[in-house]
């Protein structure tokens, strides 16, 4: 099984690349890009829904849904900061606070577990320190003359992987009463029906090739996601988490190898100490 979540982190990695060219297109907005990549992502998947249909009544339950409304909200979130980074930065400068995303998680986990439980999340005290260490890395990899220098991308890059923590987090609570399949239609339909409904977007603004290219990027997104649900529910989020986090250093070697990105050494530097306080946050 630990197979899939290696494909899994290739298709993160070769999503984000894909992203960032096409968001170098000055005429495609944030909101734009959002609306048609989910309505991409929505015709991807309808064949596999009516194939993988799950939907058990518990998930009609109030609490229930109020958790799947907070999921769509903080997924619109987390794709408005992320993309927006993405749209600004090269993929170096922002790639560390991606990392943060699995160490979010993991935090979120062992905080949800309080919470809800050890049943559904894993709980590790020890992951504290490494957290600490990791945060650190953070901060040193973009100190400049003995001064901070956090750029708006940079922070929204970290916000967005917040979110996405957040909302990966929360649909451990309610995943069982849905297939991978289905949870993922579903939250990504609403987010479709928000997305039109807010930003009342114009697909007239997008060519063709834009179009065949944000098409395929859904396909990429699809892949991903369904192997990360898979995961959470055959291996458990922490284990989950530990192979997708080859996710960051394939996009690094991907940016230098299509983009031509040259890789900052204090950016892989903390990307490689975050990744290593996560393994051991993991592993312990």
């Amino acid at each position: 099984m630990y197979w899939l979540p290696v494909l899994g982190a290739l298709s993160l990695a070769g999503t984000t690349i894909g992203a960032k060219q096409i968001l170098k297109n000055k005429k495609l907005n944030i909101e734009l890009y959002l609306v048609a990549s989910f309505f991409a992502v929505v015709l991807i998947m309808l064949p596999f829904f009516w194939f993988f249909w799950k939907f058990e009544s518990p998930a009609l339950l109030p609490q229930n849904i109020f958790i799947f409304i907070m999921i769509v909200f903080f997924s619109i979130i987390a794709n408005l900061f992320a993309h927006y980074a993405l749209k600004g930065a090269k993929i170096n400068q922002i790639e560390p606070a991606k990392v943060m995303e699995p160490l979010f998680v993991i935090l979120l986990a062992v905080i949800f577990s309080f919470i809800f439980g050890e049943g559904l999340y894993e709980r590790n005290f020890k992951i504290i320190i490494p957290a600490i260490i990791a945060g650190m890395a953070l901060i040193f990899s973009h100190v400049e003359n003995h001064h901070l220098k956090f750029s708006k991308y940079f922070v929204a890059a970290i916000m967005g992987s917040f979110f996405y923590a957040l909302e990966l987090v929360l649909a451990k609570l309610i995943l069982d009463f849905y297939s991978p399949v289905s949870f993922y239609f579903l939250r990504c339909l609403g987010i479709l029906f928000l997305g039109f409904f807010f930003f009342r977007p114009k697909f007239s603004k997008i060519n063709t090739k834009t179009k065949f290219g944000i098409f395929g990027l859904g396909g990429g997104w699809v892949v991903y996601r369904l192997i990360l649900y898979y995961g959470y529910l055959s291996l458990g989020i922490v284990s989950t988490t530990l192979v997708i986090m080859l996710g960051p250093i394939f996009v690094y070697l991907f940016a230098h190898w299509f983009l031509k990105e040259k890789m900052n050494w204090k950016n892989i530097v903390a990307s490689v100490v975050i990744i290593l306080c996560v393994l051991y946050g993991i592993l312990i």
